[in-house]
């Protein structure tokens, strides 16, 4: 086994779900997905799929079909992008693996904005690159970005610039101002941009239907790929879909390396993908108003326990949050699950600048469920 696989850390949020196996008491916040299943209409449609028969092989980047509802729905919230420049993937985490493995190599620098989804970080310690991490700031009660620590820290020997937001697990979204000097300095630098936008319809601003893209203000040929998933937006967590836009110019590698990594994404997964964007209009809005309403019931009831402070968000998810005296985000969640049946993410599971944090998915069918948790942490904070 190689060294470097040997030492990536296992998942933090995996071992504190371990200690609520087999408690169906536990009232389980730790995953970063709905507890709302899939829609009908989308299931129907891989399910008429498979009854056609539909198990076959497809092109490497994906349906025709998909790749221009894509390009069209794309279009409808930012400029257009032409289907030519959209890659069907196996996941929004397949997305984000082959843009690195197109983009970054041994001795390769990667510059990430932290905490973020470790998932992200790991991907280019694989491929033997070196990540450098600029952490966000806890400011006025949200955290933000120190801008010019970043710009400082990609110079032209930095080959990839990772960003996600609406961030996974702060909630930070970046502003369209941050975006436009942080293209203009990668432009200079000749930095690649690799921008993890999977969370930008959950965003909870009245004048906008999306957070702030990266698409909004670059140019086609921009070193700029921008990795996207039907996940969290469609509720399709399980269905492993996701996608890609990036320039003409890259569109080669990353077909070839679809095909030395999983061929294509599956036909009837693809289907349901085109049912999805079909109803998009219809459905997603709704969907974010719900997670806005348990936004709105959660943040303020953890606000009101004492020693919790909460950040506030304006997209994603989670509730951040941190109890004063608890330093050690991991034993504080396996102890919430053990003593409160209570289960939540640890900050540490996303890098040391989250330590001492607690993230919180607020994504559920009831919001009743939530106010039970705070109930619970409430109590287990005044034991």
């Amino acid at each position: 086994m190689r060294s470097v696989i040997d030492q990536l850390p296992g998942s933090k949020i995996r071992e504190v779900a371990n200690a609520g196996l087999g408690r169906d008491d536990v009232l389980a916040f730790w995953f970063g997905e709905s507890d709302e299943p899939t829609p009908a209409f989308i299931r129907d449609a891989a399910v008429r799929s498979l009854q056609d028969g539909e198990t076959f092989y497809a092109h490497n980047l994906g349906l025709p079909e998909l790749r221009e509802a894509l390009s069209r729905y794309t279009g409808s919230l930012h400029k257009p992008v032409d289907a030519g420049r959209i890659a069907v993937t196996s996941s929004g985490v397949n997305a984000l693996m082959l843009a690195m493995q197109a983009l970054a190599g041994a001795g390769d620098e990667v510059v990430a904005v932290v905490p973020v989804w470790p998932n992200l970080t790991a991907q280019p310690v694989i491929l033997g690159a070196s990540v450098k991490r600029v952490a966000l700031e806890v400011r006025d009660g949200a955290w933000c970005l120190n801008l010019p620590a970043l710009l400082a820290a990609v110079t032209s020997a930095t080959q990839v610039l990772l960003i996600n937001a609406p961030n996974n697990p702060t909630g930070w979204t970046i502003t369209r101002a941050e975006q436009s000097a942080i293209l203009a300095h990668c432009r200079r630098t000749g930095t690649w941009i690799v921008a993890d936008e999977v969370y930008e319809r959950i965003f909870f601003r009245p004048d906008s239907v999306c957070a702030p893209s990266f698409l909004d203000i670059a140019e086609p040929d921009d070193r700029l790929v921008v990795a996207h998933s039907f996940s969290k937006s469609f509720l399709m967590t399980g269905w492993r879909l996701g996608w890609l836009v990036a320039p003409p110019v890259l569109m080669p590698a990353i077909g070839k390396l679809i095909e030395f990594n999983t061929s294509c994404a599956p036909v009837f997964i693809q289907r349901a993908g085109l049912a999805a964007l079909a109803g998009a209009a219809d459905f997603v809005p709704g969907l974010v108003q719900r997670l806005q309403a348990c936004r709105d019931t959660l943040l303020p009831a953890l606000a009101g326990v004492p020693g919790v402070t909460v950040a506030v968000t304006d997209g994603g998810m989670y509730a951040f949050f941190r109890v004063e005296g608890h330093d050690d985000s991991l034993a504080l969640a396996k102890r919430l699950v053990v003593e409160a049946g209570l289960g939540l993410a640890p900050g540490a599971a996303f890098g040391d600048e989250a330590e001492g944090w607690l993230r919180w998915c607020f994504a559920s069918r009831e919001p009743v469920r939530l106010s039970r948790g705070v109930e619970r942490l409430a109590r287990f904070l005044r034991l």
